[in-house]
């Protein structure tokens, strides 16, 4: 069988636009977006999870050593997760007041160092030693039996900042969806056979 000229020029478009979407999402580095934390609804429970890096520049360390485990108040604009000895840093933020009406709320499993934000008083906690602009672990608190309505909290994107470097923000994402990557390749490889499809069956015709 003979690859046409013609089929040779399908290819080569098709061929270039997969390696270039390949490049890009093996090798692009991850945007910076400082600490997100997101509140997800799974199955029976609500799961809040969050990693990412912290800029501490522009607050000052207030207390450190202090042991700090889950909470949530939603209209004090209050949440930390994971659990551990923590260090307490205090600051100016620009913020929401609220993340809904909800008053308070212990999670009934934690994992992974604290991380938390205290909107209406400033303050910010971080897993104790931490150093500034390095990444942090996965932390999460997992709400069992409970539900966005029965915590009170508001589905939205809340961000707190106190600066505007990259990373001088935390970020509360309530009900947001969990990017599906694999599915986009998934999608691009389909493309891509179907593609190679048409270009097999041209050149057959024209051989």
């Amino acid at each position: 069988m003979k690859t046409t000229r013609s089929s040779r020029k399908l290819l080569k478009p098709v061929l270039a636009t997969l390696a270039i979407a390949i490049v890009c999402g093996v090798f692009a580095p991850p945007a910076q977006a400082g600490y997100i934390v997101t509140l997800q609804q799974v199955g029976p429970d609500v799961v809040a999870s969050g990693n990412g890096t912290i800029d501490l520049t522009g607050l000052s360390l207030n207390f450190s050593g202090g042991g700090s485990t889950g909470f949530m108040s939603p209209n004090s604009a209050v949440l930390f997760i994971g659990t551990g000895a923590s260090d307490t840093y205090v600051g100016s933020f620009s913020n929401p007041a609220s993340f809904g009406p909800g008053v308070s709320d212990f999670p009934d499993s934690s994992s992974g160092g604290v991380v938390g934000i205290g909107g209406s008083f400033g303050e910010l906690d971080v897993p104790q030693g931490y150093v500034s602009g390095t990444p942090l672990s996965l932390s999460s608190s997992t709400f069992n039996g409970q539900t966005f309505s029965s915590l009170g909290v508001t589905p939205g994107t809340y961000e707190w900042t106190w600066g505007t470097g990259v990373n001088q923000n935390f970020t509360l994402k309530i009900g947001a969806a969990v990017p599906d990557t694999g599915s986009t390749f998934g999608l691009l490889l389909l493309s891509f056979a179907a593609l190679i499809g048409v270009s097999r069956f041209r050149s057959l015709r024209l051989a």
